[in-house]
């Protein structure tokens, strides 16, 4: 009997002066039945598996399907970065080499290329500071899609998502409309349905102010905004609960009733999944025609080239890009 090819997986370097190329490094070591593909700087990422003390097997790919992975062994599309690395330091020369990993991978992926792709960090600041306006990959991935998207991260049992990512404080209030929110819920419930295969899904939705607004008094959008797309969408079918206030809907009682969880702004809810999974969490991006998860993390530059940094988000990031490719199959 013939063995069944390997799920390829695009893996991004992300900020080449960052822990990024350790990760990776990392990833090749572990015994997931994936073929792993990374893209970037091959040079940049046999030296961060050398300031490690690790044996990295990089061969070019050749776009053939593999049956088997040795650990330790990468297939490489080879990027080279435009300036020279330094671990720690940002280089803005790199900037349009980060971006040119991520086109990469997101149109492997959408013409069949790749299975999915798994993203290494980026650092944002600098590829602003280039000139490039640029505010994650979540939203760079929609972009290069034409997608609507939503970002949602998972550890454990606890999935939440957001139905805004990368905004000031300030500017959350007017980013939470009628219909935005409804889009918002309408991908979360369909993702849910199809690449976790959640038959009907559970959705816990959180009230933007204190106490859920605490009927008006300590604000308005519960009632003029949340509410109303709620019930529109429990009409059509949706499981919603909600609004509910932050502070109390991630007790256990709630949460073990729900399949995810949407908070309304990024400092909402992640710093309570962070909490109980850091290092552990996945990043997925919801609404994309092709699976995407990433680290839960940043650069970490401090740590960079001091072969202190932990790979145990990329490697669970993959883990669940393969189980989600696996699903899709079945």
């Amino acid at each position: 009997m013939t063995a069944s090819p390997l799920p390829r997986l695009a893996v991004t370097l992300g900020e080449p002066a960052g822990i990024g190329p350790e990760l990776v490094a990392e990833l090749a070591r572990t015994d997931l039945a994936a073929d792993l593909i990374a893209i970037g700087d091959g040079e940049l990422l046999q030296a961060a598996a050398h300031s490690r003390g690790l044996k990295l097997d990089l061969r070019d790919d050749d776009g053939r399907a593999l049956e088997r992975r040795e650990r330790g062994q990468l297939r490489l599309i080879a990027t080279p970065a435009a300036a020279p690395v330094v671990a720690g330091k940002l280089d803005r020369a790199n900037a349009g080499y980060v971006l040119s990993t991520l086109a990469r991978a997101a149109d492997g992926c959408l013409a069949g290329e790749f299975d999915a792709v798994v993203t290494a960090p980026v650092q944002k600041s600098i590829i602003n500071d280039a000139g490039i306006p640029f505010s994650g990959h979540t939203e760079y991935f929609a972009l290069r899609a034409g997608a609507e998207v939503v970002m949602m991260l998972a550890a454990a049992e606890l999935r939440v998502a957001l139905a805004t990512t990368h905004l000031p404080l300030s500017a959350v209030p007017a980013a939470i409309t009628h219909d935005g929110l409804q889009a918002t819920l309408r991908i979360v419930h369909a993702d849910l349905q199809r690449k976790f295969g959640i038959a009907r899904p559970r959705i816990l939705v959180l009230g933007l102010n204190p106490h859920a607004g605490e009927g008006g008094h300590l604000g308005r959008e519960e009632i003029d905004v949340i509410t109303p797309a709620l019930e529109q969408l429990r009409a059509e079918g949706l499981q919603l609960t909600g609004p509910l206030p932050a502070d109390t809907a991630f007790l256990p009682g709630p949460l073990g009733r729900h399949d995810a969880v949407l908070a309304m702004y990024h400092d909402q809810g992640l710093p309570v999944l962070k909490a109980l999974g850091f290092g552990q969490a996945v990043n997925i991006t919801l609404g994309l025609p092709f699976i995407r998860t990433s680290v839960d993390h940043g650069t970490a530059l401090d740590l960079a080239g001091r072969n202190l940094a932990e790979a145990g988000s990329l490697i669970a990031a993959t883990r669940l890009a393969l189980e989600l490719v696996v699903k899709s199959r079945d």
